[in-house]
């Protein structure tokens, strides 16, 4: 037997390399039929992505695809088009998922493309945004360690953050990504925390958003019965009362009031209100009189609850910071894109509602200013949406929520929801979502939610939804492995998510938004100081309200800003005029009219030069016939007690609207097309952004067309390749067992059978050898064919090349930030310039004990 193993042995090692060359060896045990070691697949490493497969403008770089069967990684990325974001996204998992990290990196990407976001931040997890360090040193990632963590693994904080910093440089880079990509995403975008109703990041007051509605949005009924309604409820929700729009008495009240005042133009603050309550301008509510619907009683506990909030200093955060400005949230005044975090974490549930009820309702107003458009304008971002958007209550953030899901795509607003549970959230409006990012699911309940929503999306769209395969890949996901079900796509698809550029240490503590907001901070509050303050020590005031000239119109400024204590409060003379300009350029289909509101500061003497000291007067300020009793009086400059100086005024104020008040008419060279008249550079970068991403979205997609059938042709060419390759190998493979059977039984037979056998077994062998000779012949068919699949192969990828070389062309034309524009300046047509009497309108200032004056306008 020990004979026969060494022949057999022999004739392995003498065949073996006859039939393939990966064939190691023939075995025989006792017992045992032949055993042969098949080819084995050569397992390679994950190549990194080269980011020129990556870095390009309207695709977001979100991940690799991945297999759930084998639980591993494809070549394959996942790019996402950011005009898909339009119909837009939702993206569910449970804690531990990797939602965190593959929301960060959906913004990370927006931010690079040079999309604004707007982003509410229920938890604290977007400050993340902020940690973004370039050079990867441990002494950045050291003041965001946990130290508890730290404790935990037995190493100190200056080691941990040293491994940080390590795992940071090795997984970004693992991904294809490099720290100049960190500092492409810091430099592409202005970020910054907003903490509403707190002074931890940069304070935010919404109260100004009781201001009168623009235009356009008045002329719309439905829009304007929604920001009604919605400023109603959230006001009321603020003040702990749960009012029915349709049943309650305060809700209807304020309703009525906030629709007659914005319908003539009025703005109402908080302050007007709580009087506007008491004594409102409206006689009748429907059909009953005013007392009969809300006796004065009832009206006055309204305004003395409203009254306490406005006086309680737990409310006096929120009277203060910037002003609520969707286009200031999303631009620079120089048209750099933002992304604004709106920290509300710090809140409570009826702040939270009041803030985020009133932020939707401006988001509703800004988008119906703007034109329509297909393409990716800017995102509103919502994590922990549950709560704000549920599928049985209605709360006042959800009626503007449903309308933006409804309405938004037309005007290029893309919304993002995230949640961990969505079984609480109203999946008849989910069904409005294109891109669903499905991670791992905590209940049977959220799963059966998730697949209704997926499943009225399919219905939107006439796409085929298949249910129970779509619950079984749901049930096999894993870690940071997403499943992406986008209408737009032919299929769903299975990815892991990409590594985040940013830092992820965890929600934010105030403290540490504080600490990451206050040099920002610093620089606003300085500005603001230096712009409202001066010297005025040895000011001369006026014993008695000064006599103003004969025939010149006086105002006096109302205060827009609360005093001091221990303050003296006093009116300083301005000189105030008002023009009209029009502005006429055919060629750039331009004809604007603009008004100019201007006053002079003369507290210290008029200047020589009159009007190049003007500035603009907000256009919320408001001037009354009647003074403050309260105030006393600088001293009438010497030019302002004459009233023929007046007339020269007038004279120099047209003269220098003329000279000073022309536009700038900004032309792209790519698109051949003028940015609207009088708006600044950094507004016609915004404005060509917009027409850029459209153009390109369109010439992308021609050039998609155009290589798509060549590619479909190929594709057709490679399956064909692909069955020729398995025929082939199965063709091979029974030729190479039938041989290897023959020659061992042939070889069995010729050492133990008699001699008339032994000759036949020859025979046999002899036939075995040739067979042997046609399982080669099989073998180079093999190759042959599987040559041919590779260069088929090597053709579609040069074709794809050729597209992404084509695509990046295009977006490197259609980069904005790159352009230069023509300009043409425009003066104001003089023959159409109006400009009504000078006046002089007496402006509020408070005066400190050490001389130094602050407007209070």
């Amino acid at each position: 037997m020990k004979f026969v193993s060494r022949i057999l042995t022999t004739f392995g090692r003498i065949v073996a390399p006859i039939l393939s060359p990966s064939f190691e060896s023939v075995k025989i045990s006792p017992g045992t039929l032949l055993r042969f070691s098949l080819p084995m697949d050569v397992i390679e490493t994950m190549p990194v992505p080269s980011p020129d497969v990556f870095e390009k403008l309207a695709t977001f770089y979100m991940g690799r695809l991945y297999d759930l069967k084998k639980g591993e990684l494809k070549d394959d990325l996942l790019l996402y088009d950011a005009k898909d974001l339009c119909t837009h996204a939702m993206c569910v998992g449970m804690t531990g998922s990797g939602k965190t990290g593959l929301c960060l990196s959906l913004l990370e990407e927006a931010a690079i493309d040079g999309i604004p976001a707007i982003c509410i931040d229920p938890k604290g997890d977007l400050g993340n945004l902020l940690l973004t360090f370039p050079e990867l040193r441990s002494s950045d990632f050291l003041p965001w360690i946990d130290k508890g963590e730290a404790t935990r693994k037995g190493v100190t904080s200056e080691q941990l953050a040293c491994d940080k910093a390590k795992l940071w440089k090795k997984g970004i880079e693992s991904w294809g990504q490099s720290p100049s990509r960190i500092a492409k995403f810091r430099d592409s975008v202005d970020i910054a925390i907003y903490t509403p109703g707190s002074n931890a990041g940069i304070p935010m007051t919404v109260l100004k958003s009781f201001d009168a509605p623009p235009p356009s949005l008045l002329e719309d009924s439905d829009a304007m019965r929604e920001r009604v309604t919605g400023s109603a409820s959230g006001l009321l929700t603020l003040l702990g009362i749960n009012a029915d729009p349709l049943l309650s008495r305060e809700h209807i009240l304020i309703s009525s009031i906030l629709d007659h005042c914005w319908r003539d133009g009025k703005n109402v603050n908080i302050g007007d209100l709580i009087g506007l309550i008491q004594s409102p301008p409206i006689e009748r509510v429907g059909i009953l009189d005013l007392d009969s619907f809300m006796p004065p009683s009832d009206r006055a506990k309204l305004a003395m609850q409203l009254n306490n909030l406005l006086a309680s200093p737990a409310f006096s955060t929120w009277l203060e910071g910037e002003p609520l400005s969707i286009q200031k949230l999303l631009f620079t005044a120089e048209g750099k894109p933002r992304l604004s975090i709106l920290s509300i974490a710090h809140l409570s549930d009826r702040e939270r509602m009041f803030f985020v009820t009133i932020l939707l309702n401006e988001l509703l107003a800004w988008m119906r200013t703007q034109r329509g458009t297909s393409s990716l304008r800017a995102m509103l971002y919502m994590d922990e949406v549950a709560g704000y958007f549920p599928p049985v209550s209605n709360p006042p953030s959800k009626p503007p929520m449903l309308t933006l899901l409804k309405q938004a795509r037309a005007f290029g607003l893309g919304i993002t929801l995230a949640t961990q549970n969505p079984v609480d959230l109203d999946y008849k409006g989910l069904s409005n979502i294109g891109t669903w990012f499905l991670g791992r699911l905590q209940t049977e309940r959220d799963k059966a939610r998730v697949l209704e929503g997926l499943e009225g999306a399919a219905a939107q769209t006439g796409s085929k939804f298949d249910r129970s395969a779509m619950e079984q890949t749901l049930a096999a996901l894993g870690n940071r492995v997403f499943l992406m079900n986008n209408v737009h796509d032919d299929g769903p698809s299975v990815f892991q998510t990409r590594w985040a550029l940013s830092y992820l240490a965890g929600p934010m503590a105030r403290e540490q938004i504080k600490s990451l907001m206050a040099d920002r901070k610093a620089r606003l509050e300085k500005r603001h100081e230096d712009s409202k303050t001066e010297s005025v020590a040895g000011e001369v005031t006026a014993p008695s309200r000064p006599v103003i000239p004969s025939g010149i119109g006086e105002q006096f400024l109302t205060p827009t800003l609360a005093a001091n204590d221990g303050s003296r409060l006093i009116y300083r003379p301005a000189v105030y005029a008002e023009g009209t300009l029009h502005y006429v350029r055919s060629s750039a289909d331009l004809d604007k009219w603009s008004d100019a509101k201007l006053f002079v500061p003369c507290g210290g003497g008029v200047p020589d030069d009159l009007w190049t000291a003007s500035e603009s007067l907000a256009a919320d300020a408001v001037g009354s016939d009647v003074c403050d009793e309260d105030f006393t009086f600088s001293e009438l400059p010497t030019p302002l007690r004459n009233a023929s100086k007046f007339k020269s005024f007038e004279k120099q104020f047209k003269d220098y609207l003329y000279r000073h008040y022309a536009i700038t008419l900004y032309k792209s060279r790519v698109l051949g097309s003028y940015a609207p008249g009088g708006c600044s550079e950094g507004e016609a970068r915004i404005y060509f952004e917009q027409d850029a991403r459209e153009q390109l979205d369109r010439e992308t997609e021609k050039l998609r067309d155009k290589y798509a059938s060549k590619m479909k042709a190929l594709d057709k060419k490679i399956q064909s390749a692909k069955d020729r390759v398995a025929v082939e190998q199965d063709q091979y493979e029974q030729a190479r067992l039938s041989t290897v059977v023959s020659f061992g039984a042939s070889i069995l037979g010729a050492f133990l059978g008699n001699k008339v056998a032994s000759r036949t077994n020859v025979s046999k062998v002899s036939t075995a050898a040739r067979g042997a000779g046609r399982a080669a012949q099989q073998r180079a068919d093999v190759s042959r064919a599987e040559e041919t699949l590779r260069q088929l192969a090597l053709e579609m990828t040069e074709l794809d090349q050729e597209l992404q070389v084509e695509i990046a062309v295009l977006g490197e034309k259609y980069d904005v930030k790159n352009w230069e524009f023509d300009t043409t300046v425009i003066a104001p047509r003089k023959s159409d310039l109006k400009v009504v009497d000078p006046i002089i309108l007496w402006t509020p200032w408070q005066v400190d004990s050490s001389g130094i004056a602050t407007r209070l306008f």
